[in-house]
């Protein structure tokens, strides 16, 4: 799948590039097409500048009636008439002179004189601005532009965005060297101007176009955001797919560890029922009141240490429902807290440690269930006891804050990594230590004290380092969450 889905965004890539490629190609195209259209246009304008200008001009460089030999030229007399009316009152020198300098005026006089003139004398600027709007706009190319008309002569521009520039000589060379004339002079969509038979030009015409590549992903936006939007879709069914994979396959670890810790738990207390039970009916015991007596007694003990494993799973399930009451009254935390410490210390002294109570806070009554808080504070004593292999060392400290009482149990066991205080407070979570039954539990107590610590309002967390113990922090507010619903917590 994954495989699958690189496959998908590759190709996907690859086809908006090659799109992309093929619009900036279309795109010059129409550019390059618009600009020769311009230089005809230009080409085309200058042939009808005003001819008695240019006529004046040539009158002082060719010989006889030349004004009137060059109308003759530009088509403004034809052959016939000025030979036979208009040239009658030429001798036959004259016209024979006048027929000689024919080729030659076709051929040089008029381009020279064209070609001799300053690029700004030859381009009407508002007809080559409206000629360039009109060729782009024909081509339907309606995005900003900049052109400039770019002199070889002075080696600068000296038209920019239909205006004349004037130069100073000791700039005139250099000011295409500003950020805008060198954005302009170095893009690529020019064309030289006026060339001649022997491919000179006096100039070229610049166009850029800043938003280019609006115009270039035109087309192409729903096409991209469409294709963006739906590999994003499986983008996300694919890590959601993996999320839930690796959740199923922890959960299905958690309740595998969950079913060989609860056959664990209740193997032993079987095997023991199964073993008294044999003895009692055996014939040499059944008439020794004493020995029935203790062997009935084992059997109630473990039984009754069965039906506990089997409440903290029914009670699991009421908490995962919140189909319980709490039935809230005024309570003294650090009566239970010394109560718990005594029974802890039973287990504690067996393995050569101590718990250690510090009850400092001021105001230790709290509005809260008697019941649940005893099975809190258990809990956690009971807790701390499994996880410290060797000579337990355990210490519950209480304070007041300002809206409730704080309770921290601290031992110095094995302590966690930061991944295994993520999942602490999980259900059927359990740190493992190497041996899967070397504590015992269903990994249901750290899950049920933090679900009663939220019925309450409270909060709990968890501060350890691997191999230097741990730190639970329970704090409880004083009136203990009254804001409950019935059947449930709000």
């Amino acid at each position: 799948m994954t495989i699958s889905l690189i496959g998908i965004i590759v190709i996907q890539s690859r086809w908006i590039n090659w799109s992309i490629n093929l619009n900036e190609e279309k795109f010059n195209k129409e550019v390059f097409s618009a600009l020769n259209y311009v230089e005809k246009d230009l080409v085309a304008s200058e042939n009808t500048l005003d001819l008695d200008v240019l006529g004046g001009d040539l009158s002082n460089t060719l010989p006889g009636h030349s004004k009137l030999e060059f109308y003759y030229r530009l088509g403004k007399l034809d052959d016939s008439t000025l030979i036979t009316e208009d040239l009658s009152f030429l001798s036959g020198k004259s016209r024979t002179r006048f027929q000689q300098n024919l080729s030659l005026f076709e051929s040089m006089e008029v381009s020279k004189l064209l070609q001799s003139r300053d690029l700004t004398e030859r381009i009407d600027i508002k007809k080559l601005s409206a000629s360039i709007r009109r060729q782009l706009s024909r081509r339907g190319i309606d995005i900003g532009y900049h052109y400039g008309v770019y002199s070889n002569k002075t080696g600068s521009f000296v038209i920019l965005d239909d205006n004349f520039v004037v130069a100073e000589e000791s700039t005139q060379f250099t000011n295409t060297q500003t950020p805008f004339n060198k954005s302009l002079y170095t893009s690529e969509y020019k064309i030289d101007l006026f060339e001649t038979d022997n491919n000179q030009s006096p100039g070229m015409l610049y166009i850029n176009f800043p938003e280019r590549k609006s115009i270039l992903f035109q087309d192409l936006w729903p096409t991209i955001l469409s294709s963006v939007l739906f590999t994003a879709i499986i983008l996300f069914c694919f890590v959601y797919t993996i999320h839930v994979i690796l959740r199923q396959k922890k959960l299905s670890e958690m309740r595998t560890d969950f079913i060989n810790n609860m056959t664990h738990e209740f193997k032993t207390p079987i095997a023991t029922i199964n073993l008294a039970a044999d003895s009692i009916i055996n014939p040499m015991i059944i008439n020794q009141p004493s020995k029935v007596d203790r062997f009935a007694s084992i059997i109630k003990q473990e039984n009754s240490r069965m039906l506990s494993q089997v409440e903290k799973v029914l009670q699991m399930a009421l908490l995962d429902k919140k189909d319980f009451d709490l039935k809230l009254s005024e309570i003294n935390v650090h009566e239970i807290i010394i109560q718990a410490v005594e029974h802890a210390n039973l287990q504690v002294e067996k393995k050569g440690g101590q718990v250690s109570a510090a009850l400092e806070a001021s105001r230790p009554q709290i509005m809260a269930d008697h019941t649940h808080i005893a099975n809190i504070v258990h809990n956690l004593l009971d807790n701390a006891n499994k996880y410290s292999p060797e000579r337990p060392e355990i210490k519950v400290v209480t304070s007041n804050t300002p809206r409730g009482i704080r309770i921290t149990v601290e031992d110095k066991g094995i302590g966690m990594t930061k991944d295994q205080r993520k999942h602490i407070f999980d259900k059927f979570y359990r740190v493992h230590t190497g041996n899967l039954h070397d504590v015992k539990g269903f990994g249901l107590g750290l899950s049920y004290v933090k679900a009663m610590v939220g019925a309450h309002k409270g909060a709990i967390e968890v501060q350890s380092e691997l191999g230097e113990g741990s730190s639970f922090i329970l704090d409880l507010p004083f009136d203990g969450g009254q804001e409950k619903v019935e059947n449930g917590v709000s």
